[in-house]
């Protein structure tokens, strides 16, 4: 059995670490005993090493999945019991909230108060929506004839693999979880090797909340070994990511190969549109929530703003001075802090390397261009903000995944909306007018998952999230998520007389 080691974070929260590959309700080492380590990105220091999966133990885990399926200790659970389950784990992590949100923040850069408020009470919520929806998944009768009852079941999928990004390490775990095993999945759910220790803890809530073995199992790993081993295993019969739109390509070939059940919410580029009639304060206070909650860090970020020609400057400036004011950047355990070092120094650099092709490009910068030295410690990145773009610009078309965002101006209606779609990516979108039919036909013409109308990435745990075009097949949450991890079959009764 696998070590849990005691921690202490710099919020001087002490608590137990699992470190382990957890499969069959056990914490264990993996095969060949690999490693993968994990750093504070505010100081590079070493927090812990966890166990690092291979393709031996993705084996394992999704046998343990299989024979949990199929066990009648969780087949024989109804509707309501999983809701029992689901309720009593949000009830846990309710219990440890604030281990989750500090093992979040040390391990992804967060800002604590963020991760406590924002994401982990997400995490709660959610497991408790889909504890809720349990014993409401239900199929339909279809009238046909007299001599006919015709009905429908929904049934669980099977044994699903997920596969969770680092930008949200808790709370995308919940988006996995609730619904799949609400609906009566089980699972092999992979964290991102950037921000592997959260899913342990959470994991040990699984436990003691009272899952039977095997229905969930945690494992650690690179991509492209122990994710690339879930996507192509010929016993998963779903896989489920959130990521890049490249890795979510890639996923989609893997998962061929015995036509799994796909969902895939992968890249961003959320067009924001300020229309000459907005509240021009509540435009710049929702742009930069937009953009730099999370530090950018968000895959529907809205990091291309167009703003009518006539309030475009006076829009760019005052955008400019409520970053300066209200971009606090240190410590993710400074409670004045609300913006917080990147996730990895491979992160930062990307970050930075948008910035010096944006200069190249043209791009005029309007702020961002001091920023920390090369060796100072932490993976820092000031906000960035350039105008005047184009549509043929790198930083316009690529999603860089950062505090940084590009500013265009556009002559009406049309224009607004064209350059909004003038992108392979749809996830979401936001619009600010006050004029209530145009922000209702707007919404309607742009090609995205989601618009918001005077407001940014202000979600909740009912509503479906998804994409369109590369961003994505299928919706996570809400009651559409439930869909995604059940399979309808029809039975057809005869009543009559056989011919």
């Amino acid at each position: 059995m696998a070590q849990s080691i005691q921690l202490t974070a710099p919020n001087q929260t002490t608590y137990l670490q699992p470190t382990g590959l957890f499969i069959n309700n056990e914490f264990v080492p993996s095969v060949y005993g690999d490693t993968l380590s994990t750093v504070n990105p505010f100081d590079e220091s070493l927090i812990a090493s966890v166990s690092s999966a291979g393709p031996e133990d993705i084996d394992l885990a999704v046998a343990s999945a299989r024979n949990a399926f199929k066990s009648e200790e969780w087949q024989s659970l109804t509707g309501y019991d999983r809701g029992v389950l689901l309720t009593r784990l949000a009830d846990l992590c309710d219990r440890d909230k604030h281990i989750l949100a500090t093992i979040d923040a040390w391990d992804n850069g967060k800002p604590y108060e963020q991760a406590l408020g924002e994401d982990v009470a997400e995490v709660i919520s959610v497991f408790r929506y889909y504890g809720g929806w349990a014993d409401k998944i239900q199929g339909r009768t279809i009238p046909t004839s007299d001599a006919k009852l015709a009905y429908t079941r929904h049934e669980p999928i099977g044994v699903c693999g997920q596969i969770i990004p680092w930008n949200y390490p808790s709370m995308m775990a919940a988006w996995k979880l609730g619904p799949a095993l609400a609906c009566g999945n089980t699972v092999v759910i992979k964290a991102a090797e950037q921000t592997p220790l959260s899913i342990l803890y959470l994991a040990s809530l699984i436990k003691e909340a009272g899952f039977p073995a095997g229905v969930v199992n945690v494992v650690n790993g690179p991509g492209t070994t122990a994710g690339a081993a879930m996507a192509s295993h010929q016993d998963i019969d779903k896989i489920a990511f959130t990521g890049s739109t490249n890795t979510g390509k890639a996923i989609m070939i893997a998962a061929a190969s015995n036509l799994k059940a796909i969902t895939l919410e992968t890249g961003g580029k959320s067009p924001l549109l300020v229309f000459d009639d907005a509240n021009l304060d509540q435009a710049v206070k929702w742009s930069h929530v937009g953009i730099m909650t999370n530090m950018g860090q968000i895959c529907t970020s809205t990091s291309r703003i167009y703003v009518q020609e006539s309030i475009y400057e006076t829009f760019v400036e005052k955008f400019k001075q409520y970053t300066i004011e209200n971009s606090i950047v240190g410590s993710q355990f400074d409670p004045q802090v609300n913006h917080g070092p990147q996730v990895s120094a491979a992160q930062k650099s990307r970050i930075l390397g948008y910035l010096e092709t944006a200069k190249r490009e043209g791009a005029q910068l309007v702020l961002g261009d001091e920023q920390p030295s090369p060796d100072a410690k932490g993976y820092f990145v000031k906000p960035i903000i350039f105008k005047d773009t184009n549509r043929d610009m790198t930083v316009v078309r690529e999603e860089v995944f950062g505090p940084f965002v590009v500013i265009q101006s556009f002559k009406d209606q049309k224009d607004a909306i064209d350059k909004a779609n003038d992108t392979e990516y749809g996830l979401g979108a936001a619009v600010f007018t006050e004029n209530i039919t145009r922000a209702h036909n707007v919404a309607a013409a742009i090609q995205a998952g989601m618009v918001w109308i005077n407001s940014s990435q202000d979600s909740h745990f009912a509503i479906p999230f998804g994409g369109y075009k590369q961003s994505g097949i299928g919706r996570e949450l809400g009651e559409y998520a439930l869909s995604a991890y059940t399979q309808v079959k029809a039975v057809h009764v005869n009543l009559g007389t056989w011919l």
